[in-house]
């Protein structure tokens, strides 16, 4: 995990990360393979991104630190961890934690599946097959909200086969949902969580955009948005159940900022590898391209931030998947489902890889560390909040 954690040419660009220390959270900065202690000048890491200039900021306020980023990468890992030892962390603290739902026709059609099946993943095969005779794959050319995306709207009622998911894929609103708690998530190396109720559930791994209070897209990481199929697809008025678990977040290794090297553009154009491996011999290796998505970044966050939405803080948004996992595990017919010990890894070249073991929710480390923990700790150690 150490070597492949860190993107391709993570001593090229500009990076945000945070790092439990002895003394406490504390933000950094790497620029071009230096590293920078941003905590004395900011505090937090929401307080250093909302700046008018993130990457001008690193050699004007940072400190030189001497961070061994390879040790404290590896130190991540929930296994081996040495809790007087420097680990990474989920590279946010203040920042709302937003996700965006069914913008890739893929995974928009699962949700159709899932809401025919009413959770049900024994049928999920013979009602994938009937989606996809009715409504094809063709709706990735749809525009969501535009006049054709209206008239497939129209034709799909007649027939009875209107859905919430086809709303918010293909109609003018994206879904935006809150995904978790400030400070909730946790990082590349930690455990993340499925809740047992559920016996149908798989990783979301998802480009992650960075934004200011302003509403101004500052860089990206990666994510896993977890979730549980069959919650959901009882109701999806049980989202939050199925999105907002214990460690059911996890983002990492490093939120990239936009530089003259890495832009937005960069994001469209990446693509993004999940691998799963499982104590019973399972394997999946999937890619999928950023670029496939049915709503650019730009409209999704200016849909989540706004004259309507304010985030005074800044916000981290999760873009939506670009799969989700059918292959099956076991049975033929019953798809695939997480079991504790999978390790989730999902990679992007300039984005690095984000690696979790997943285990039951209430086997997962509880979440204790929350935004009062923090302010007292900063205020112990005379540190700006």
């Amino acid at each position: 995990m150490p070597d492949t954690a860190l993107p391709s040419d993570w001593t090229e660009g500009a990076f945000a990360l945070r790092v439990m220390t002895p003394e406490g959270p504390s933000v950094f900065a790497l620029l071009k393979g230096a590293a920078f202690d941003m905590t004395p000048a900011t505090g937090t890491c929401a307080a250093w991104l909302n700046g008018d200039d993130p990457v001008g900021a690193i050699r004007g306020l940072g400190v030189p630190a001497a961070l061994d980023l390879p040790a404290a990468v590896a130190n991540a890992r929930h296994a081996a961890r040495d809790p007087a030892k420097p680990w990474l962390l989920a590279p946010v603290d203040l920042q709302v934690i937003k996700a965006a739902g069914v913008t890739y026709v893929r995974s928009m059609l699962e949700r159709v599946i899932e809401e025919r099946c009413r959770g049900d993943a024994t049928q999920a095969d013979a009602v994938r097959a009937e989606v996809r005779a009715i409504i094809g794959d063709d709706l990735a050319a749809l525009v969501p909200g535009s006049a054709e995306a209206a008239a497939v709207k129209a034709a799909l009622v007649a027939k009875g086969w209107w859905s919430q998911y086809l709303e918010v894929g293909i109609g003018p609103d994206a879904e935006i949902f809150t995904k978790g708690p400030v400070l909730s998530a946790v990082g590349a190396g930690a455990k993340v969580g499925v809740h047992p109720i559920s016996n149908w559930s798989n990783p979301e791994p998802e480009a992650v955009m960075a934004v200011n209070g302003r509403g101004r897209i500052v860089g990206a990481t990666l994510g896993n948005d977890v979730n549980l199929r069959d919650v959901e697809g009882r109701s999806a008025l049980l989202l939050g159940r199925a999105k907002d678990n214990n460690a059911s977040c996890a983002l990492g290794p490093m939120i990239r900022l936009f530089d003259e090297g890495f832009t937005l553009q960069d994001v469209r154009r990446a693509e993004i590898r999940v691998t799963i491996t499982g104590r019973d011999g399972f394997e999946l290796d999937e890619r999928g391209p950023v670029g496939a998505i049915s709503r650019d970044p730009a409209d999704i966050v200016a849909q989540m931030i706004g004259a309507h939405h304010q985030y005074p803080d800044g916000a981290v948004l999760f873009l939506g998947t670009p799969f989700s996992p059918v292959k099956d595990r076991g049975a033929p017919g019953m798809g695939f489902t997480h079991k504790a010990g999978d390790v989730v890894r999902v990679t992007s070249a300039r984005l690095g890889a984000l690696e979790n073991e997943v285990d039951r929710t209430d086997e997962c480390p509880p979440w204790t560390f929350g935004i009062g923990a923090l302010m007292a700790n900063l205020a112990r150690r005379g540190l700006p909040r």
